[in-house]
């Protein structure tokens, strides 16, 4: 036996350890994070009297649904949903097609303050959007868009296109510009070229990206709460302070509420995970 063959047995067990030691590591980062989300389903099963109670248990005693029919009960829940929809659809939507179309110049044309305009954007993200919340508030005022759907979507939509476009840009410097060549040398047009072989080839950048945009647009509370003020046009994020009032807060029914207010943007991930987990992976290989 060689004395490599020897060393490499002998590393074996200290790698075994080792991987081990990582794997319990793992684990215990995805116990704590996965915790909270546990206790709240667990708490939106729960009575009140067993979410109030001082002796908690890691598994309720009795399992209830009535948190979940008293959060549907509550006033304005129908209005809630309907303007989470289409604030976060038309943002999500809106913030891809500009997204796609500002990477493709980005990333095929050469223009004069390129290389600035992506600069710009980097530099964009690291600026806290409650820092633009006074001026934001102030534009949107003298044009009429508080209390308006539209305001908001703006707001939100133009939070996401750094980010979008520089995901999608990625894919779109990756693409070999002679896929285009060939398509428009056989008769397509630029836009046809465009349709039937690059949009194809960015669907895994425009699922990462979109899953983005919808949990910024689905989740965000800050500006949904100063820019809109009219209870019928509140999302569901701003909805949820209904569930306290002078008389205390219904735990049990913000519980739910909170619960069911997760299941679309987890539905949606499932649905384009694969999509998704490529596109995070290859869409900054180079450029």
């Amino acid at each position: 036996m060689s004395s490599s063959t020897q060393t490499t047995q002998a590393l074996r067990p200290d790698r075994k350890k080792s991987r081990l030691h990582l794997d319990i590591v793992g684990l215990g980062i995805a116990l704590v994070m996965v915790f909270p989300v546990y206790w709240l389903i667990i708490s939106a099963l729960r009575p009140n009297r067993e979410i109030r109670s001082y002796d908690q248990t890691l598994w309720p005693t009795s399992i209830t649904f009535d948190n979940f029919v008293r959060a549907t009960e509550q006033p304005n829940f129908g209005t809630a949903i309907q303007s989470s929809l289409i604030v976060a659809v038309t943002a999500v939507v809106g913030g891809m097609i500009i997204a796609t179309l500002a990477a493709l110049a980005i990333g095929r044309f050469r223009f004069f303050g390129r290389k600035a305009l992506v600069l710009i954007m980097i530099l964009v993200q690291m600026l806290p959007p409650t820092a633009m919340l006074i001026p934001i508030y102030a534009q949107l005022n003298a044009m009429g868009g508080i209390d308006e759907y539209w305001g908001l979507i703006v707001v939100y939509l133009v939070s996401t296109l750094p980010f979008a476009t520089i995901m999608i840009r990625g894919f779109v410097v990756n693409i070999p510009v002679e896929l285009e060549e060939s398509a428009m040398v056989d008769g397509c047009t630029r836009f046809q070229a465009f349709r039937r072989v690059i949009f194809p080839l960015l669907a895994p950048g425009l699922a990462a990206a979109s899953i983005f945009a919808l949990v910024n647009a689905w989740n965000e509370y800050l500006f949904a709460y100063i820019l809109i003020n009219d209870n019928s046009k509140y999302t569901l994020n701003v909805w949820l302070m209904t569930f306290t009032t002078e008389r205390g807060t219904d735990y049990g029914a913000l519980m739910a509420a909170s619960t069911m207010i997760a299941i679309p943007v987890v539905v949606f991930f499932m649905i384009i995970q694969k999509k998704m987990a490529t596109g995070l992976t290859s869409g900054a290989v180079k450029g």
